[in-house]
C-alpha cells in the first residue's frame, strides 16, 4: 500500500533529521518546510496526507499556521500532530481547540510518534452495516440511528449526552478533545438542559463500561480522547 505523504514544518534541522529519517525508514514520503509561511504555501499546494508542526516557528507561529489551514477548504481536511516543547500546555489547548488532531511533546521517541501518526492517518473508521452507522472498538458497539451502546453483545443504558460523547471520541480513535469541545458536541444546542461538566459524564460513562473502562482516556491538563 501506497504511504501518504508527510509535511514536516519545522525550523530546527536536527529534529527535521530525526523526523525525515523516522518517516521514510517506515516508507511515508516526506517534505518539509523550515518556516509557518512555507508550510502553509506547502500544506497548500501539496496537499500531505498529514503535517507535524511545531509549534515554535520564526514569522508565522505554529498556532497560526493550524489556524489558516483549518479556515481554508483545501487543507481543512488535512490532519495535524502539534510536536510541542515542555510548558506549553495552553498552546496545546489552543491548537486542539483550532482543529489539530494530536500533539506529542518533545522530548519523544520515534516509535511514539510513529504510533501517534498512524493512529491520526486512521481515524474515523465508522462503518454502515444494515444501513446502521456503527463505531465498532474492541467489545464497545455504538450505533448511532438506535442511539444505541453496548459492550460484548450487552446493550448499556446511557442518556443523550452520554452517547454524544462517546460518538465523538469513538469517531476518530486517539484524537484528544478538550473539554470545551466536548461540550459543544453534547449539548447540541441544548445546554439548558444537559449537564456541561463533561468530567460528569466521563465519570458516568466509565461506570457503565465496566471492564472496558479504558475505553475513554484522560489527557492531563488537556481534555479526553477514545484509546484505540
Amino acid at each position: 500500500m501506497v504511504k501518504k505523504t508527510i509535511l514536516i514544518i519545522e525550523d530546527d534541522p536536527d529534529i527535521v533529521e530525526l523526523l525525515q529519517y523516522s518517516l521514510e525508514r517506515e516508507g511515508y514520503p516526506v517534505l518539509t518546510a523550515a518556516d509557518g509561511e512555507t508550510g502553509v504555501l506547502e500544506a497548500t499546494r501539496r496537499k500531505p496526507g498529514a503535517i507535524l508542526l511545531d509549534l515554535m516557528l520564526p514569522g508565522v507561529d505554529g498556532l497560526e499556521v493550524c489556524r489558516r489551514l483549518k479556515r481554508e477548504e483545501a487543507t481543512r481536511s488535512i490532519p495535524i500532530l502539534m510536536v510541542t516543547a515542555k510548558g506549553e500546555e495552553t498552546d496545546v489547548v489552543t491548537g486542539l481547540e483550532l482543529g489539530a488532531d494530536d500533539y506529542i511533546p518533545k522530548p519523544f521517541s520515534p516509535r511514539e510518534l510513529i504510533a501517534r501518526l498512524r493512529a491520526v492517518l486512521r481515524r474515523g473508521v465508522v462503518r454502515n452495516e444494515g444501513g446502521r452507522s456503527r463505531i465498532e472498538i474492541g467489545e464497545v458497539v455504538l450505533d448511532s440511528e438506535r442511539h444505541e451502546v453496548s459492550v460484548g453483545g450487552k446493550v448499556l443504558t446511557m442518556t443523550r449526552a452520554e452517547f454524544r460523547l462517546l460518538w465523538t471520541l469513538g469517531s476518530q480513535p486517539g484524537r484528544v478533545y478538550t473539554r470545551d469541545q466536548l461540550v459543544d458536541r453534547i449539548t447540541g444546542g441544548e445546554a439548558i438542559i444537559l449537564d456541561r461538566n463533561v468530567d460528569v459524564h466521563v465519570s458516568a460513562i466509565r461506570r457503565k463500561l465496566g471492564n472496558e473502562i479504558d475505553f475513554i482516556g484522560t489527557v492531563r491538563g488537556v481534555g479526553y480522547k477514545c484509546n484505540d
